[in-house]
């Protein structure tokens, strides 16, 4: 299962499902019920830190030809329309309008209407889908950060190089050219262009 980017609002979402403690909801979640195993597969997809839409839940949870079938992905899709007025289930903004809509758990531990305890993932599960968030995030940090770092290294390179190029400007329009401060900086002026031009290729 390819699991498209996470934007920042996905990550929020996961994240606060993660930490949350318990959330009242207003409607059952009674073991062996349809919002139940919804919400059960839907944590099982956060663990994973996979944000699933309506067909891969019902795929995971009723098979490939269940997911086809579109009166029953109607049913699906309205049980969770449900869960998302009792504040159990977010639906996430789409990122394309052609893309079906994508679901969240508001949390993983609920108190239902019926004032049961409902846990839906270990802390175990719970600890361990957070440490692969955290270093999911830093994989991802860690690029751009590099990225920054030789962004930072271009400027001051480039800055050197206009220097050293001013400088031997300056000393040519003088009436007597300074050989030391010429050479040097046509020196440094040669060596900072060719780490440039390395760094750009």
């Amino acid at each position: 299962m390819s699991q498209r980017k996470l934007t920042p609002s996905e990550i929020r979402s996961l994240q606060d499902a993660l930490k949350s403690g318990y959330k009242v909801g207003n409607i059952r979640l009674r073991e062996g019920e349809h919002q139940f195993i919804l919400a059960k597969a839907i944590a099982s997809f956060q663990l994973e830190l996979y944000l699933p839409d309506v067909k891969d839940i019902v795929k995971r949870l009723y098979g490939e030809e269940k997911a086809n079938d579109t009166q029953f992905i109607r049913k699906i899709q309205t049980i969770l329309k449900k869960m998302e007025k009792s504040e159990v289930v977010r639906i996430l903004p789409k990122k394309k309008p052609w893309e079906l809509q994508r679901y969240a758990l508001s949390s993983l531990k609920f108190q239902d209407s019926d004032k049961n305890l409902v846990i839906l993932a270990t802390d175990e599960e719970v600890k361990q889908a957070q440490n692969l968030l955290h270093s999911a995030l830093s994989r991802e940090q860690a690029p751009r950060a590099k990225l920054s770092n030789v962004m930072l290294k271009i400027c001051v390179l480039a800055f050197i190089v206009v220097a050293s190029y001013t400088t031997i400007l300056w000393d040519l329009l003088q009436s007597t050219i300074n050989p030391i401060l010429f050479v040097f900086s046509f020196s440094v002026a040669v060596a900072s262009s060719i780490m440039l031009g390395k760094m750009l290729s």
